[in-house]
């Protein structure tokens, strides 16, 4: 304090009036001892602790979750897209649908002209009924075939064994003769004996005239008995020929009619191939009746006709694609995103996801459904190849399927291409 009271006030700078300043101190000065004063209170350093908690706690959920999902922007609406062509040719008479009009499946939506295939469905129509009349009478040919082949064996049979027994009875027959004939000769010459020595008693008149006449007759009789004998032999011998020659005719019948099972196999082809020429024309018809149908062209499915390129009046060809029909309802529609290779760690198929919408600014709940089998630079015209010595790495995009949980999309308010920003969630 002493020093204090040695030292000498200097003068206080005086204004350009001639009036005294007064003196503040600097502003670092200032700032500094409100500073000092403010960490100096224990509320002030109470409230910087629990603000650095809050921040950190704050930094700590939002890492959580940032961390809690995978999102993209590369990602869009997805759906079937259903070309419809012509089937058969002809001219457009008939077009039952415009642009972006909602149809269902079975519309009529182009009408060809149908009077070449009318005509095509008669002409195969009369065609086939020909051909069921000449498989019918075809068939009938089959049984009655059948019958008669087999009439025709049995007869031949019977004609063999019947020549058979007549040539063996008549050969019986012949022998027995040819006994008779011995029979007879030897009562013929006997007879002629005993003529010959009642004709030498006659004439000595040993013997009556009734006695002689009587020898005669026996000789002739015994004349005609042996002539008889031997006529019966020859007419039995012709008999063993006429049976042996309807035994070679017999067995020439049999013959033919062992053929039966060929010509039943040939009858049955004919009328097998008669079948199958029925069913050919039946083929065509059917084929005929099916291009009369193809001229109405109809919609495979239900949703919107899109890039229609047909018009009244126009000639199309098989093939020839006359629109596209997009399908809208719920199950045709999903989302493919397109994420970093580095974001598929954790991404499982029934996984969680929010797909916002930029066209209606609608957020749909889904899940994941899989992971396309490539990157989708493996499906582009000219694929990468890396095998090049300044090869650099780049990250590649995996196409993720995500399906809209049922319930989600009301109506038909999505289309496929529209722009989404998916978000999964992997925690």
């Amino acid at each position: 304090m002493e020093e204090s009271s040695n030292v000498v006030a200097e003068p206080k700078p005086q204004s350009e009036a001639g009036a005294p300043e007064s003196q503040s101190p600097p502003d670092s000065e200032s700032l500094y001892q409100r500073r000092a004063a403010f960490l100096s209170n224990p509320r002030a350093r109470l409230g910087f602790i629990l603000a650095g908690l809050v921040i950190l706690i704050a930094i700590f959920f939002l890492w959580r979750y940032l961390a809690s999902y995978e999102s993209t922007d590369d990602a869009e609406v997805d759906g079937h897209v259903n070309s419809v062509s012509a089937r058969v040719s002809g001219h457009v008479l008939k077009l039952n649908v415009e642009d972006n009009q909602y149809v269902e499946k079975g519309t009529v939506l182009v009408e060809i002209d149908p009077a070449d295939y009318e005509v095509a469905v008669a002409q195969a129509r009369a065609v086939y009924a020909d051909a069921q009349a000449q498989a019918a009478a075809a068939g009938i040919n089959v049984p009655i075939t059948s019958v008669s082949t087999s009439s025709q064996v049995s007869g031949a049979e019977a004609g063999v064994s019947s020549a058979q027994a007549g040539i063996a009875a008549a050969r019986q027959q012949l022998e027995a003769a040819k006994s008779q004939i011995v029979e007879a000769e030897a009562n013929n010459t006997k007879a002629q004996s005993d003529l010959v020595r009642y004709k030498q008693l006659i004439d000595k008149q040993e013997i009556s005239e009734q006695q002689y006449d009587q020898a005669v007759a026996s000789a002739q009789a015994a004349a005609a008995t042996l002539q008889m004998t031997r006529a019966r032999a020859d007419a039995l011998a012709a008999q063993i020929e006429q049976a042996q020659d309807k035994l070679r005719q017999a067995s020439a019948e049999l013959r033919t009619a062992d053929t039966a099972p060929q010509t039943m196999r040939a009858t049955r082809a004919r009328a097998l191939s008669a079948q199958a020429n029925a069913d050919r024309r039946k083929a065509e018809l059917d084929q005929a009746e099916l291009n009369l149908q193809y001229t109405k062209v109809i919609a495979p499915v239900s949703g919107a006709v899109s890039n229609r390129t047909v018009e009244v009046g126009q000639n199309v060809q098989p093939g020839q694609e006359m629109m596209k029909i997009i399908p809208l309802d719920e199950g045709d529609l999903w989302v493919t995103a397109n994420f970093k290779e580095t974001q598929l760690k954790k991404m499982k198929p029934g996984l969680p996801a929010e797909i916002a919408v930029d066209a209606n600014g609608k957020t749909y709940k889904g899940h994941v459904d899989s992971t396309a089998g490539a990157s989708g630079a493996r499906f582009s015209l000219l694929p990468p190849e890396n095998a090049t010595g300044n090869y650099v790495k780049v990250v590649q995009r995996i196409p993720v399927k995500i399906v809209f949980d049922p319930g989600e999309i009301k109506g038909h308010e999505l289309r496929p291409g529209m722009s989404v920003v998916p978000k999964v969630w992997i925690k």
